[in-house]
């Protein structure tokens, strides 16, 4: 799973994408700082199925603090976007290559309205806008690859009785675009059986089509600076309010060991010995961002994209139902996302294709009952695969 991260320039994307990732991005006040994009691991966070037991658990992939399990994906900062993108203008070619892998969007947004359509700096910027134009960008993407095939798969269609679906399926392919979402999109619109298409039947697909396999969560960012368009705007966008500035400065200082903080929190510790400029700082994350919001909103956003937009669950497979280990007694070495809805046998293959296509049986860890292929998994079950592997 791949989760972009896209925006204009200069509001804060490659700070957001720093923050949840620790990775060496570049950050600077200008315009077009990420030329090529910048790959790093974030964790969602969910309750630890071990939490409030006489054992811990020993995570291979990810960690756990606090009795939350933090599961790692992918994420990917897109160089910054500018209006005309798809046609080429600014860096919107290599944004646009960039995005091809990702499954969902996080666009950052200057919500303070210090920023520009062109990333500059300006007093009172209507932040909607910006959310507009991407959205009207990574829609006309998708209407410009569809129209410049559609000669082709339409001529297939109505002359030669190919299945439109698998037509679209391999000029899609290259979006990162299944079957079952092309079906999903046509469907929705009633446009399965649809031989003669309009311009604007093809745009509406497009769209269509985009919200499925690429939706996008606004995270408002520099929420310390201004919050009044935040406050204008929550109700008409899916919006999560985000100061990506300090969850950066609390990593930070974390990982210098001069607090204790687990991402996403709403408070931290002092451990080490701060100097003024540093007490200053935490002192004003803690009154104007902590305590006000609840938290910084980065790590949020990114729980929210995943668990709710995206409808991920967390699943543990092991190899020993009884300790809920590895071979080695590692406890819950392994931790997985799939899609709500998943069998037991989807995990199967996911954790390796011999354990799938050799299935034998399974057995829920938490209730040491024997479950079958089909058995529909729920966050945080414990499951151990029995295969001929």
């Amino acid at each position: 799973m791949i989760v972009g991260v896209v925006g204009k320039p200069n509001v804060g994307k490659s700070t957001f994408f720093k923050a949840l990732t620790l990775a060496d991005a570049e950050i600077a006040a200008f315009p077009f700082t990420t030329i090529k994009a910048n790959v790093g691991v974030g964790y969602v966070r969910s309750p630890c199925p071990v939490s409030g037991e006489s054992v811990e658990c020993n995570p291979k992939n990810g960690f756990c603090r606090d009795n939350i399990r933090f599961t790692p994906i992918k994420l990917i900062d897109v160089a910054g976007l500018v209006p005309g993108a798809h046609e080429g203008k600014g860096l919107g070619n290599q944004f646009l290559d960039d995005l091809r892998q990702a499954d969902a969007l996080i666009h950052v947004v200057d919500i303070s309205g210090k920023t520009n359509e062109l990333g500059e700096a300006c007093e009172d910027h209507d932040p909607s806008d910006d959310i507009k134009f991407l959205e009207e960008e990574v829609n006309a993407w998708f209407t410009q690859v569809l129209r410049k095939n559609w000669e082709k798969v339409s001529g297939k269609i109505k002359f030669e009785g190919k299945k439109l679906i698998k037509e679209l399926s391999p000029v899609l392919a290259g979006l990162s675009i299944s079957e079952n979402q092309i079906h999903d999109a046509l469907a929705e619109l009633d446009f399965l059986d649809k031989k003669e298409w309009s311009s604007g039947d093809l745009k509406d697909f497009a769209v269509r089509l985009r919200e499925i396999s690429k939706p996008i969560l606004v995270a408002a960012n520099k929420i310390d600076l201004n919050s009044s368009h935040f406050e204008r705007l929550k109700g008409e966008y899916d919006m999560i309010p985000v100061c990506a500035e300090a969850e950066l400065a609390l990593r930070q200082a974390e990982k210098a060991g001069l607090i204790g903080y687990t991402p996403g929190g709403s408070d931290f510790t002092v451990l080490g010995e701060l100097g003024e400029k540093q007490s200053k700082a935490l002192d004003f994350i803690r009154e104007n961002v902590l305590s006000k919001w609840g938290g910084t909103g980065a790590q949020l956003a990114l729980d929210k994209i995943v668990f709710d937009v995206l409808d991920q669950i967390v699943v543990y497979p092991v190899e020993n139902e009884n300790k809920m280990s590895d071979s080695k007694g590692n406890i819950l070495p392994d931790s997985y996302l799939v899609t709500s809805g998943s069998t037991i046998l989807d995990l199967a293959f996911k954790v390796h294709t011999d354990f799938g296509e050799k299935f034998i049986s399974a057995v829920d860890a938490k209730t040491k009952m024997k479950v079958g292929r089909d058995h529909v998994l729920a966050n945080g079950d414990v499951i151990k695969i029995v295969s001929g592997r």
